[in-house]
């Protein structure tokens, strides 16, 4: 049985927990889902989500929790939203602590702060999605090996390297359960 790992350091945990167990059942895959605040809990994982949130106060407090160097060994798929799509970065265009799995560099509140937060829909994985974007980042350039999922408004809003999967939006604000299921699916890909 895989166990998908929820960073729970700060932002949307709870969403995440909740949308991850409809995506699984709607796939009807058997799995744990569970909440990760230590370096072992990662090391108990087969995939981790990082949620929306603040960039800065996630990447410090991964940084002052140890979990940085355990994230980038354990070499497991890793989905992030929105903050966490900004902590997938190899850059951004503030200095802040950074995994940078993904080759890209992101904006942070590319769209805007609180005030300019919307819903637009998207065009991503051959489908429509109702992309929520609060103080949303934008990938501002990727390298050759980052497939764009999706873009809004000549904005890079998805990208997938490897096994690694960033989101500018809230996909764990939605019912939609597609973004968490291609995510699971990348998790089952690399524990077969």
């Amino acid at each position: 049985m895989i166990r998908i790992g929820v960073l729970n350091l700060q932002g949307d945990v709870s969403e995440h927990l909740e949308i991850t167990y409809k995506a699984l059942s709607k796939i009807n895959i058997d799995a744990d889902v569970i909440k990760v605040k230590t370096a072992s809990d990662v090391l108990k994982s087969d995939g981790l989500i990082i949620s929306g949130g603040e960039s800065m106060v996630i990447g410090k407090l991964i940084e002052n929790n140890g979990l940085r160097t355990t994230i980038i060994n354990q070499n497991i798929p890793i989905m992030g939203t929105c903050a966490g799509m900004v902590l997938l970065a190899a850059e951004t265009d503030y200095y802040q602590p950074l995994l940078g799995l993904i080759d890209m560099k992101v904006i942070r509140n590319g769209f805007g702060r609180q005030k300019q937060s919307f819903e637009e829909e998207i065009q991503i994985l051959g489908d429509n999605f109702k992309g929520i974007f609060i103080r949303a980042p934008y990938a501002e350039k990727v390298g050759k090996n980052v497939e764009v999922l999706a873009k809004l408004d000549d904005k890079i809003v998805a990208v997938k390297q490897g096994k690694y999967i960033a989101t500018a939006f809230h996909p764990e604000l939605t019912e939609d359960t597609k973004i968490h299921e291609y995510f699971i699916k990348e998790v089952l890909k690399c524990v077969e």
